[in-house]
């Protein structure tokens, strides 16, 4: 934190190329000094002399007092900011060379070069946004669709941090009362009723759970599913990543084993993000490159998020399909029965009896797509995904929130199997102490602040 108020940063906050303008971004005290060094308005104002929100235009000078381009100053004053700190926006002319100058120059001028993503770390460190929010940001950048984008847009106003704050509130006011209880007795302080203490613990772990239920759910719709096109050779797969993929990614041939390297592209169907992975056909083979690519495939079976198991509808079943039916396991699963502009002699039966969803498509003409959007939603939960809902954003968060639940859990066993109120308060600060962790608080103050202001100990 030190480090924070003694420096004074600056970057480049837009893509580095040609472009309309770019903006090189200063954040610290001696922003506003630091800016004022290297800019002159048109009107002799200095930045120094205006309010928050407000700008100027002039020009940006280097060292020796040469001008580098013409530019629009805004000024940003601590606290009302992104980072809570005083903030420069420059915005100069879209150019790599220009854009690169400008920066020096603010350097030259004071300014350190900003480390990746402390502009929002010192966001977070100033309280204007908690862990959850900050990580928002990126999944506002890195979004691949609307849902996805506007999911991470709730979640950057506070959304996540709502319904975490209303499952911490649930459990310090038991922590606080099962404390205060215990540790001042002189102050006549009423024991919590079970009743009562269960309740909360109740409504803190149902909230919880339902974070944890949905977070597959937002996974498809933000982060993205794992998923592999997988079926024997001259099926369709290479034709159907083509066709999904809306380019040329695959080689696609009437020579089977073509394809022997996975081949990946991240798209988009519906509300679901998939990362998605053509394969080498599932055959007996004694071709020892081919057989490395089939290996992959297996291997990857194992770990993957999604399947899109594809079938030759105008050929029956084989003991490479049924060899890749058995390697499916508990991996979900669509059945993808290609090639449906000819004659279907395919046990369709029997493949849906395999797998979790089954649609029918002509890859080659483009047909079938709106079907298998649905089946792969339907599957990933994406189709029930509400935007607008409180979501875990990534494994941090999931992981926080399950080890929140756990002692939970353990508590209401606890209670029920008559131990004493010490060992759940115990379990209840454990829980307490992973959503502090998952929004990036500090629990023991957060615990004593609350006894005192709720209890009034000592009066």
């Amino acid at each position: 934190m030190s480090d924070f108020q003694n420096n004074t940063i600056a970057a480049i906050s837009t893509p580095l190329g040609q472009g309309g303008i770019s903006v090189i971004r200063i954040s610290g005290d001696n922003s506003i000094e630091i800016a004022d060094s290297v800019f002159k308005s048109v009107s002799g104002k200095k930045l120094s002399q205006i309010n928050g929100y407000s700008a100027l235009f002039g020009k940006i000078y280097d060292d020796d007092g040469s001008a580098l381009d013409e530019c629009v100053a805004t000024v940003f004053r601590s606290p009302h900011s992104y980072t809570g700190e005083n903030v420069v926006e420059l915005s100069c002319h879209g150019g790599i060379f220009v854009t690169n100058q400008v920066l020096r120059t603010v350097i030259k001028s004071g300014a350190v070069l900003a480390k990746p993503g402390e502009f929002t770390e010192r966001a977070f460190v100033n309280g204007k946004i908690d862990l959850t929010e900050s990580e928002a940001v990126m999944d506002i950048i890195s979004a691949k669709g609307k849902a996805a984008a506007r999911s991470a847009l709730n979640i950057k106003e506070g959304r996540l941090r709502s319904e975490i704050d209303d499952v911490k509130d649930l459990l310090i006011d038991s922590a606080a009362h099962l404390s205060a209880w215990a540790d001042y007795p002189e102050e006549d302080i009423p024991e919590i009723s079970t009743e009562n203490l269960l309740s909360n613990i109740s409504a803190a772990s149902s909230k919880l759970e339902k974070l944890i239920k949905n977070y597959d759910c937002g996974k498809a719709v933000k982060q993205g599913i794992d998923t592999l096109i997988v079926g024997k050779p001259n099926v369709g797969k290479s034709t159907l990543m083509n066709f999904l993929t809306g380019c040329e990614k695959s080689i696609v041939t009437d020579i089977p084993g073509t394809t022997r390297d996975i081949i990946e592209e991240t798209i988009v169907m519906g509300n679901a993000v998939l990362i998605l992975s053509d394969t080498a056909g599932l055959r007996d083979t004694d071709n020892p490159i081919e057989k490395i690519g089939v290996n992959l495939v297996k291997k990857r079976l194992q770990s993957c998020g999604l399947v899109l198991a594809v079938f030759d509808a105008s050929r029956q079943l084989d003991e490479d399909d049924f060899n890749m039916i058995d390697l499916l396991g508990e991996v979900p699963s669509v059945a993808v029965i290609n090639k449906t502009d000819l004659d279907c002699v395919v046990d369709v039966d029997l493949i849906k009896s395999k797998a979790n969803k089954c649609v029918f498509i002509s890859a080659a003409k483009g047909e079938g797509l709106d079907d298998l959007t649905s089946a792969v939603e339907d599957l990933t939960g994406a189709a029930e995904f509400d935007e607008n809902s409180a979501v875990l954003s990534n494994e941090r968060q999931f992981q926080c929130a399950s080890c929140a639940l756990e002692p939970l859990k353990q508590a209401v066993s606890a209670i029920e199997s008559g131990m004493t109120l010490d060992a759940v308060t115990v379990l209840i600060e454990e829980s307490i102490q992973n959503l502090l962790e998952l929004t990036g608080e500090r629990a023991s103050e957060t615990i004593v602040h609350s006894v005192f202001s709720k209890f009034c100990v000592g009066k």
